[in-house]
């Protein structure tokens, strides 16, 4: 793992976790798991696996010291500080010029910082054997093997498995299929051979460097003159010129979707969820012998199944007679809606965007 650094992307919103998740109090810096925030444990599954000297954060301006407070074994340096949000093409390409300028052998991990990952000694043995992989020339896609036709996430179909051997089964890149109708989801589940995109990449950063020269060049130019200015009197300045001109991408849509040679590790066994809505905390919480899942709250639940109750507020939450409801109780909103109806939360942000409610988002 010699020249192997960590870039935790630390940006988004989670607004499908509204309305504890905010513009303000996004949903990686908060408890929402335990005592320990979605970031915090991010970091920590990378205790005695990479040192705190080569994990990088990138993040956003208005993000940027709250994260710094939370995890203090990162100084300033590790942290790389996005002027606006340009999508992860750009904030992964930010990642990839600093490190090729300042260690050419680079290998990267890009993680999340908001996803929940159960089996960490699985996670570091299948990081380990992708970083092998990497160093053969190829981008590694991190996939999840799926558990149902979900049409939330992005699909990888895998191809022949590599010839070279490693400790664990790669296979090359067949296709990316993103966000399919149910119908297709449960086709791609019946074939079995697509994994769930994770998100979580593995490179060197001169490999993807070149990616971006041939399928983003406008970026890869601002990237270049960025990095050049880098540890510079100049970077404030370059970087605040640069950033606000880029296009907003995503790495899939970017790169991936186009790019050759390259390699996924499906797995199974990692415990993961991108807690990407209230009910996945179902997927990720231990729920009490009716079914419930309470969070933060002194609750009496009566004759109530299959529920999650949530609050940040110190108040006594009752419930009687509920089956399959989320309730979510925030400082000034609550949310209320059936467990089928969870991912219409993005609906309620774009009506309160719409209505220029702003201080509810």
């Amino acid at each position: 793992m010699n020249h192997t650094y960590a870039v935790i992307l630390a940006g988004g919103g989670g607004t499908r976790l509204w309305p504890i998740s905010r513009k303000k109090h996004p949903k990686h810096v908060l408890p929402l798991l335990g005592k320990r925030t979605l970031f915090q444990s991010a970091v920590d599954r990378l205790d005695g696996f990479i040192p705190p000297e080569r994990i990088l954060v990138v993040t956003a301006a208005d993000q940027a010291e709250e994260l710094k407070r939370q995890v203090p074994q990162l100084s300033q340096a590790n942290f790389l500080i996005e002027p606006q949000p340009r999508g992860t093409a750009s904030a992964i390409g930010l990642a990839a010029s600093v490190l090729n300028k300042h260690d050419p052998e680079a290998a990267m991990l890009v993680l999340t910082s908001d996803h929940f990952i159960r089996n960490t000694d699985l996670f570091r043995l299948v990081m380990q054997v992708a970083v092998q992989v990497a160093r053969k020339d190829y981008l590694v896609t991190l996939g999840i093997t799926p558990t149902f036709p979900a049409t939330g996430y992005g699909y990888i179909q895998q191809d022949a498995a590599l010839p070279e051997k490693f400790d664990y089964p790669v296979y090359r890149v067949k296709q990316f299929t993103e966000k399919p109708e149910e119908g297709k989801a449960r086709a791609m589940l019946a074939s079995g051979d697509h994994s769930w995109n994770s998100g979580m990449f593995i490179w060197r950063a001169d490999r993807i460097l070149v990616e971006f020269a041939n399928q983003m060049p406008e970026l890869k130019s601002a990237l270049d003159r960025i990095a050049a200015a880098w540890d510079t009197p100049e970077h404030s300045a370059v970087l605040a010129c640069e950033w606000p001109r880029l296009k907003a991408e995503t790495i899939d849509y970017g790169i991936m979707e186009h790019a050759t040679n390259v390699a996924v590790l499906p797995t199974s066994g990692l415990g993961w969820s991108d807690v990407g809505s209230w009910d996945s905390l179902f997927d990720v919480l231990l729920p009490d012998d009716e079914g419930n899942v309470v969070v933060n709250s002194e609750h009496m639940l009566l004759e109530t199944h299959d529920s999650l109750i949530y609050s940040n507020e110190k108040k006594l939450v009752v419930t009687i007679g509920l089956d399959d409801l989320i309730i979510i109780d925030s400082s000034d909103a609550l949310l209320i809606c059936r467990r089928d109806q969870a991912q219409q939360v993005r609906q309620v942000i774009e009506n309160l965007k719409k209505n220029k409610q702003e201080d509810y988002l």
